[in-house]
């Protein structure tokens, strides 16, 4: 089969592309060098010439506090954009696979959140992610939608990133304490896409809209602190509230993602957060 896989340089992107050669199939990964998403009129047209049997979109405008002064942009990306290429695949035949995000949420919750709860975006970045959503399934019916949280790796800018850096740098740091959620390492996330195809192929083909986190519950400042600890870092970490380190978009406060459905159709174990983070720092 034939993959393409958008948003290639990006950290879920990259990791697809890190495990594609261990899986039978032609992979063609692009990024904005290859197809700008902002100009919806070539996108029909590139993705013809590419013919694919699936498409992995995992483009995305997510510069959270840019986007609420960048809301067209954001808006071309996260939305329209992948209304297009779901037009395409309702027009080709062509299979999609879309990322979303926790941001769709509001945080006014107290249990994990499953799919049939309703989203309520308060951030630009949520709220075109979910007009994203919509217009993906309101196109698609055979369309998946995986919704994922505070994913890091190896590649790109994350959290994990930062606060290593910043421990190294510095004697302490101050991490938000009462916003909760849960990591997600985006190898994990990759290697169900990649486990995702072969099922849908066999016929278990169950479309929708899908939750992806590692297992777990926790604060920033428990990661930050994990983060720290397991890179053997010297470096103190303070929690703080939210309030006191204000940002342009408003952050879920809770945003723990429940798997089940996931793991019910489709039988996958998915990893504890502990256990993601410490293979990480030992083997990236």
């Amino acid at each position: 089969m034939k993959i393409l896989v958008t948003g290639s340089k990006g950290q879920l992107g990259s990791e697809i592309k890190f495990l594609s050669p261990h899986h039978n199939h032609d992979f063609v990964f692009i990024d904005f060098d290859d197809l700008d998403l902002t100009k919806t009129e070539t996108i029909i047209p590139y993705l013809t010439t590419i013919n694919p049997d699936f498409i992995v979109n995992c483009a995305a405008y997510t510069a959270v506090d840019k986007a609420e002064d960048e809301s067209d942009i954001a808006a071309q990306i996260n939305e329209h954009a992948p209304s297009e290429i779901a037009k395409y695949c309702k027009e080709s035949g062509c299979r999609l696979i879309h990322i979303s995000t926790d941001y769709v949420f509001d945080g006014n919750f107290d249990r994990p959140i499953t799919e049939d709860d309703k989203p309520n975006p308060k951030s630009v970045y949520g709220q075109t992610k979910l007009a994203g959503e919509n217009a993906v399934l309101d196109t698609l019916a055979s369309a998946y939608v995986i919704r994922t949280s505070w994913v890091y790796s190896e590649f790109g800018n994350n959290f994990v990133k930062t606060m290593v850096r910043l421990g190294k740098e510095k004697d302490e740091i101050n991490v938000v304490s009462d916003q909760f959620g849960t990591p997600t390492w985006a190898r994990d996330l990759a290697g169900f896409i990649l486990s995702l195809i072969p099922e849908i192929n066999k016929g278990n083909d169950q479309p929708g809209i899908y939750h992806f986190s590692n297992e777990g519950e926790i604060s920033w400042y428990n990661f930050a602190q994990r983060i720290i600890e397991l890179s053997s870092i010297n470096c103190k970490v303070n929690p703080i509230g939210t309030n006191q380190f204000p940002t342009k978009a408003k952050r879920p406060s809770y945003s723990v993602l429940d798997k089940s459905k996931l793991k019910t159709n489709f039988d996958f174990d998915v990893p504890n957060w502990q256990d993601s983070l410490r293979h990480y720092i030992d083997n990236v």
